[in-house]
């Protein structure tokens, strides 16, 4: 379904798959057709270039029972509709750079201006049906998976019919996620619960030890204690062109030559296409890339920095400064997020991609996709550099589930996030649908059970769950991706020398182990006067 088209209640699909409310549609007169009334405002950003939310919001947001955080957290925040829907005071922002699929166009609200356009109510979730009673709490749930996060309310609400949940629908981007929830960038436990807006669930942990993957438990801890359980999960993978390789690269070294190899006979056709622009897309390749040399942020502790410890950080970037210098990685290689990397592979302009599984069925012509690849796709952990000590490594992309520390009924949302975990018909949603889910037993039944033409994306899915890892859960990561954007971007995109990109990143990197470097300093300061 293109966009302009959608459902009854105005969601609608964009090109990467993925349904979106009708508040995220690049069409303004679609976009005011579905619009909310103005007292249900909901903290809600449309996306690039819309508003940043003060502490009212994350107020209006975190009474809400659960929240996603991450991987990205989902907050569930109990205790009726009250605070959730309060009226949010915004102030204008410069947008976030989206770290995820997203709509194609710039999605911001716009107001009708015809009274034959007054907005019409909001469409109500089937969470919560006309004349049912009061939720019990409320889900502040990304908009980018919509479609899922209801099936899933509508499980929980038919099986829990006296504990009904709410959906407070967010904007599908992480950044802009984020944005709304912490006037700044949030990415997962360490800084929620440094913040104090969650609750601790480590008293769950048996239930999500040897049932959930480990990485993305290793998501939703801060300083090794549990503040949100695991829901969803995302994984990278290597695609390539089975009519122009034989076989996937398993080093970056081998890769690099099969492009040029490749080149030499069609000049004109892309190497690599990946997350390559300045957002939190390109941490995450980065990241990849210094993992699969052997390199290290943190230690395991997360009290130092090893980010120049040995030549690893170094290596990482210089090997996408040599590449995009050699034309191995694609000429727009600089300003690619997900859905750019997809449409040029799409097209049959690239040979490799490093994406999400989302890009699978797309490639293959699903939902009458135009592709010129279909039946040419193949699917590979990502590789590493020679001579590392690891078989492949991926950042873990995904969902968690967090009880806030403002919900009047913290019980019933703990209880929804064990739920949504653990079980199996929770889990089997998002195997089914999108995006993937969190419950180990689920990939290895799937491997088994789905269709052919579908069995080699739950091979790969089970090799790399297993090597998936989370970004770093520190408090300050906001401040560490922001500097890795900042001075790792120009040192492939433009050539400047990685040295002191490194140690600025280094930098960075140290004051993220603190909540606020800037207050830290302040107290050494005032201890030196003392």
């Amino acid at each position: 379904m293109s966009a302009g088209q959608g459902s009854e209640h105005g969601w609608w699909q964009a090109s990467d798959g993925n349904w979106y409310p009708p508040d995220q549609h690049p069409d303004p007169h679609h976009r005011a057709r579905f619009a909310a009334p103005p007292p249900r405002a909901e903290a809600r950003t449309a996306g690039p270039g819309t508003a940043r939310i003060g502490a009212p919001a994350v107020l209006a947001v975190l009474a809400a029972a659960v929240i996603l955080v991450a991987a990205m957290v989902a907050i569930v925040v109990s205790g009726g509709g009250d605070e959730a829907e309060q009226v949010v005071d915004r102030e204008p922002t410069e947008g976030a750079e989206d770290a995820g699929p997203s709509p194609e166009a710039d999605a911001s609200p716009s107001e009708p201006t015809d009274p034959e356009d007054e907005a019409s109510p909001a469409p109500e979730s089937e969470a919560e049906p006309p004349g049912s009673d009061e939720p019990a709490f409320t889900w502040a749930v990304t908009g980018a998976d919509g479609p899922t996060m209801e099936a899933v309310a509508d499980l929980w609400n038919e099986e829990n019919p006296d504990q009904r949940v709410d959906l407070n629908f967010l904007p599908p981007a992480p950044d802009d996620q984020r944005t709304q929830l912490f006037n700044d960038q949030v990415t997962g436990a360490g800084e929620f619960a440094e913040a104090g807006y969650i609750e601790s669930l480590e008293d769950l942990r048996d239930s999500v030890e040897g049932v959930s993957i480990p990485g993305a438990i290793e998501s939703a801890q801060h300083e090794g204690e549990l503040y949100a359980l695991p829901y969803a999960t995302n994984f990278g993978f290597l695609y390539y062109r089975t009519d122009l390789v034989d076989e996937p690269p398993e080093t970056w070294e081998e890769l690099y030559d099969t492009v040029l190899e490749i080149q030499e006979d069609d000049p004109d056709i892309d190497g690599y296409v990946a997350q390559g622009d300045r957002y939190e897309g390109f941490v995450l390749n980065y990241l990849e890339l210094l993992w699969s040399d052997g390199g290290e942020v943190f230690d395991d502790a997360a009290t130092e920095s090893l980010l120049l410890d040995g030549d690893h950080a170094e290596r990482a970037i210089t090997f996408m400064q040599d590449a995009f210098e050699e034309g191995v990685l694609a000429s727009g290689f600089r300003t690619m997020t997900e859905d750019d990397a997809r449409l040029a592979f799409q097209d049959g302009d690239a040979i490799f991609m490093r994406n999400w599984p989302y890009a699978y069925p797309l490639l293959q012509g699903e939902d009458d996709e135009d592709t010129e690849v279909a039946g040419d796709v193949g699917i590979a952990p990502l590789p590493t550099f020679e001579g590392a000590p690891v078989e492949t490594v991926s950042t873990l992309g995904g969902i968690n589930n967090a009880v806030s520390t403002l919900s009047d009924n913290p019980e019933v949302a703990r209880e929804f996030v064990e739920w949504a975990a653990t079980d199996e018909g929770a889990q089997e949603i998002l195997a089914e649908m999108q995006p993937p889910p969190t419950k180990a037993s689920i990939y290895q039944r799937h491997q088994a059970i789905v269709p052919e033409d579908q069995q080699p994306i739950y091979e790969v899915l089970n090799q790399v769950r297993q090597h998936a890892r989370a970004r770093p859960p520190v408090p300050g990561y906001n401040g560490f991706s922001l500097a890795v954007q900042e001075h790792l971007h120009s040192v492939y995109a433009d050539g400047a020398d990685p040295g002191p990109a490194l140690e600025a990143v280094n930098e960075a990197a140290e004051e993220a182990l603190v909540e606020d470097p800037e207050e830290d300093n302040e107290e050494e300061a005032d201890m030196d006067r003392g």
